[in-house]
């Protein structure tokens, strides 16, 4: 039936667009779509069983002498996890190849396809949350609220921001022409490099993981990841999340490729010919290594290498309460073992004194041990390792020694309940200057930093002295002072009245100086796992193309000439916009 609309008055109108408004939507929900999520199971690790026991070990080593296999132990209480095999040479070579097979149908793949993938593990995380937190504890040492916030929340959020924003980071980009070249159209193409490479971290095991899978298979990609020999337990349930949300998905779970080995065989993957990028998350001595072997085969690296991130503090907080409970956690999450986490606090005079006073029994009181043998009544988890506890003593010595007051913890914590646990006490260190060495070198670990700041000036100058630049965080009202801050600081991110938050909305992540250079997450993450290829063609090219001037023609008959028709040339576009605002 035809609608005359113009027999309709403005309520029947109004109704009909209602109607056509809401038959649309209904439509668009209801119709069959392509990329819904689909259900599949991953057998959990029997360690999860609230009934495993485990046995704990006399001497908890990553490294047993007559075996090359590596020994998974839980950092919390030392009980033995099982042994990962690391990977061989040989290895390597086979899980590219494999990689490198399945990639060539991959990225044939639409936008829409890989959404459902991604969609498919979302669903699955999100059912599987007290799984994966777990999993995490048990390999990292970690609480399960940081499991929580650190694990599973950012690699949800990086899963939703690729689902609903990846297509429109990587599709084709028109860019403007000029005059000379106005009967042509140009674009720039991102597409998929082939088989890309990560060598991650141990302090977030899930979402280290998960999150350059997240990116590679989004932009086309297959990936070999690399994780820590210090998580290797965990790195087999993670990642079979992933083929396995492949394999339901009808997709070749061979683009997804973990392995992990010892320090003497990862310079045979980071030079491998087969490898079109690496993203680096560790430390700056490795990074070193890691480049001059990537350089071998002229391979692009993204290097991200922690940092010293300051928090500034202004003396215009409205509430220093509610200041000290971001503070609080952006030190002391997992441990203060986090690449973004608060290593400094600085503040101003006002400020300074009295976050003093509120943080001394709110860091006095934190409960540290397992979260997976106590569901309440822990603060803060283990770390993973103890070999760093005699240098952060020494560092604790040594600012005390030179003017610092240590007001909480200062050493190593021998829990009674997990003897063979990794802990180190929840420590508060005031009165810390910048010629300090705890100033200056990254302490990954539940260490608070307090630095007196006599003015804004004075705080941006402290924040800027360290060699490294990843992240800062300021406090305050005065919309000038938080700019001040923000323009000065030396970063790659930093957050407003808040804590690493740039991180949670997927903004490009990365820094400056001795932090490293590169961006992965949000549009620049997608972008730099793909050839940025630029294309240019005839917007009518029945009517319209390029012809070379019989002056410029080979062979050149007149070298005056030629040059005559040059110089046009290059003046006419000048020219007629110098004619055109003229006229204006």
């Amino acid at each position: 039936m035809d609608l005359d609309f113009e027999l309709l008055g403005p309520v029947q109108l109004s109704t009909a667009l209602i109607v056509a408004l809401i038959t649309v939507y209904l439509y668009r929900r209801l119709k069959p779509c392509s990329d819904v999520a689909v259900d599949y199971d991953v057998p959990t690790p029997e360690q999860c069983r609230p009934d495993w026991k485990g046995e704990v070990l006399e001497s908890p080593s990553l490294k047993v002498s007559g075996s090359t296999a590596i020994h998974c132990y839980c950092p919390a209480n030392g009980k033995y996890l099982g042994i990962v095999n690391p990977a061989t040479p040989d290895g390597i070579d086979r899980a590219i190849a494999k990689a490198q097979e399945a990639q060539k149908e991959w990225a044939k793949t639409t936008f829409g396809q890989r959404r459902r993938v991604l969609k498919t593990i979302l669903k699955y995380v999100l059912e599987h949350q007290s799984d994966i937190a777990r999993v995490a504890c048990l390999d990292s040492g970690k609480t399960r609220v940081d499991a929580s916030f650190g694990e599973i929340l950012v690699t949800a959020e990086k899963l939703k921001w690729t689902i609903d924003h990846g297509e429109k980071a990587l599709k084709a980009e028109k860019r403007p022409t000029n005059l000379l070249m106005m009967y042509k159209i140009n674009e720039v193409r991102w597409e998929p490099l082939g088989v890309v490479a990560a060598c991650v971290s141990w302090n977030y095991p899930f979402h280290n993981l998960l999150g350059p899978i997240i990116s590679a298979l989004f932009s086309g990609n297959a990936i070999i990841v690399k994780g820590s020999e210090n998580t290797a337990w965990s790195s087999a349930y993670f990642t079979s999340i992933v083929t396995s949300a492949l394999r339901a998905c009808n997709h070749s779970p061979n683009l997804i490729q973990s392995i992990v080995c010892w320090p003497s065989v990862a310079p045979h993957l980071t030079s491998h010919p087969g490898i079109s990028h690496i993203t680096f998350i560790g430390s700056r001595s490795v990074a070193h290594a890691v480049c001059a072997s990537a350089a071998k085969a002229l391979t692009p690296v993204t290097v991200e290498l922690g940092g010293k991130d300051a928090a500034i503090v202004l003396d215009d907080v409205r509430d220093l309460k509610k200041v000290a409970s971001i503070l609080m956690r952006g030190v002391f999450q997992s441990a203060g073992q986090n690449c973004i986490g608060i290593e400094r606090v600085v503040a101003l005079p006002k400020s300074y004194r009295g976050l003093i006073q509120l943080l001394a029994p709110r860091i006095r009181a934190l409960r540290v041990g397992s979260a997976l043998d106590e569901e309440e009544g822990v603060d803060v988890g283990a770390t993973i390792s103890d070999v760093g506890f005699d240098r952060l003593e020494r560092l604790i010595k040594e600012a005390v020694g030179q003017g610092a007051k240590l007001l909480v913890g200062g050493r190593r914590y021998p829990h009674s309940k997990y003897p063979k646990g990794h802990y180190f006490q929840p420590t508060l260190l005031v009165d810390v200057t910048p010629s300090m060495r705890i100033a200056q070198e990254e302490v990954f670990a539940p260490i608070f930093v307090l630095m007196p700041a006599a003015n804004v000036d004075d705080a941006i100058s402290i924040a800027n002295s360290t060699e490294y630049g990843l992240g800062a965080s300021v406090f305050g009202t005065s919309t000038n002072d938080l700019d001040k801050v923000v323009e000065e600081v030396r970063v790659g991110m930093v957050s407003v009245n808040d804590f690493a938050v740039y991180y949670a909305v997927q903004l490009p992540f990365g820094g400056v100086k001795g932090s490293g250079y590169g961006r992965f997450a949000g549009e620049e993450g997608l972008r730099a796992l793909c050839n940025t290829k630029a294309v240019c063609r005839d917007r009518f090219p029945a009517l319209l193309s390029t012809a070379i001037p019989r002056p410029l023609d080979y062979p050149i008959q007149s070298a005056r000439k030629a040059w005559e028709m040059c110089v046009g040339i290059v003046e006419l576009g000048p020219v007629f916009v110098q004619t055109v605002l003229a006229a204006v």
